[in-house]
């Protein structure tokens, strides 16, 4: 199977792209730095003469990477302090993450794991997953395991096959998502072949978790490769980042979710930028995220419609940011106003 070739460099962008000053001055030799990646498939989805073409400002950096501002952090989240093994966070009681591996097919610039990604730490360790298989056996509160990182399926078949069996051989019943942005960013590596390996592991249920978010991410092989799940009988949900001169605004998050439908991938969610060190550049201020949530009540039906929400700050855990449509108590009875603007009663009682 033919493989991506990767930028990887300000000289390798130079050589395709008339960079900006601000795309120059981006400081590569501080190894702080979340580094540059970028498959030459999704590269391509550039618009070369446009200095702000959306898919470019998520994966090409700028020196506003090198500002901090109050509030930001390398780990926004909290997950140091959540970490149950060296690999396994666990902030909910329900659910835990493991991250498999800091590898990713592509860097993108928002990412609020940067702490970890591209750290060359590496896939977890056979005894780093054995660790939190048999945490995760010992806590049955844990219903759900997300399987993150860095990108799973930046592991081979061989890897992923035995990294599922250690937790399900333990748990059965528990539920697994495959967080990934494969189908974006290299979908060649979606093959029947590990279609037909994740689908051997029956006894509950997969969940592919999708990251598209813009319109023109949904080449023909990205559907492609996110059809063999769905086809497969493991449903796709799709999270989408907001971000600033990316997909705020109302048109272009109209036609994306309405695009991810239609190719049966659920809008599960619209994230309200997390507060990572370097991203303040591409971060929509929630004041304007909840006009944009509003609008989007407006356009979409219940199926296309994400839930627009914020992960709180250390660790506070995921809110949804959605407008109160209760007004005030009149008479014994509830004001609304409808996403349309005008009103209705509903009894109090």
């Amino acid at each position: 199977m033919n493989r991506d070739v990767f930028i990887t460099s300000l000289p390798d962008l130079a050589s395709k792209l008339t960079l900006s000053e601000e795309e120059k001055d981006f400081d590569e030799s501080d190894g702080t730095r979340l580094p540059i990646k970028i498959p030459s498939s999704f590269f391509d989805l550039i618009d070369p003469d446009d200095p702000f073409d959306p898919i470019r400002r998520q994966v090409v950096p700028t020196v506003f990477e090198h500002v901090e501002v109050e509030g930001e952090t390398l780990d926004p989240l909290a997950e140091k302090r959540h970490a149950a093994t060296s690999r396994l966070i666990h902030r909910y009681s329900g659910r835990a993450a493991f991250l498999a591996t800091d590898r990713c097919f592509i860097h993108c610039r928002y990412c609020f794991r940067r702490r970890f990604t591209g750290t060359f730490q590496g896939p977890a360790t056979k005894e780093e997953i054995e660790q939190a298989a048999r945490y995760v056996e010992g806590h049955p509160s844990i219903t759900e395991l997300l399987f993150t990182g860095g990108d799973l399926f930046t592991l081979s078949d061989a890897r992923l096959e035995a990294m599922i069996e250690a937790f399900r051989s333990r748990r059965p019943d528990l539920i697994i998502r495959l967080c990934t942005r494969a189908p974006a960013a290299e979908p060649r590596r979606i093959t029947p072949a590990l279609i037909s390996m994740i689908k051997t592991f029956d006894t509950a249920p997969f969940f592919l978790m999708t990251q598209f978010n813009h319109g023109r991410e949904l080449t023909k092989e990205a559907l492609r490769a996110t059809a063999l799940f769905i086809d497969n009988g493991i449903p796709a949900m799709n999270q989408t980042v907001l971000l600033k001169r990316v997909n705020d605004d109302a048109d272009t998050l109209e036609r994306l979710c309405n695009a991810l439908l239609a190719n049966r991938i659920k809008p599960y969610y619209l994230f309200q930028g997390d507060l990572v060190s370097g991203t303040a550049h591409l971060r929509v201020s929630i004041e304007d995220g909840m006009k944009l949530e509003a609008e989007l009540r407006r356009r979409l039906s219940g199926l296309a419609m994400p839930l627009y929400a914020l992960d709180l700050p250390e660790g506070g855990g995921k809110i949804p940011l959605v407008s109160s449509y209760l007004e005030k108590q009149k008479d014994g009875a509830l004001i609304f106003r409808t996403p349309y603007g005008e009103h209705r009663s509903y009894p109090a009682d």
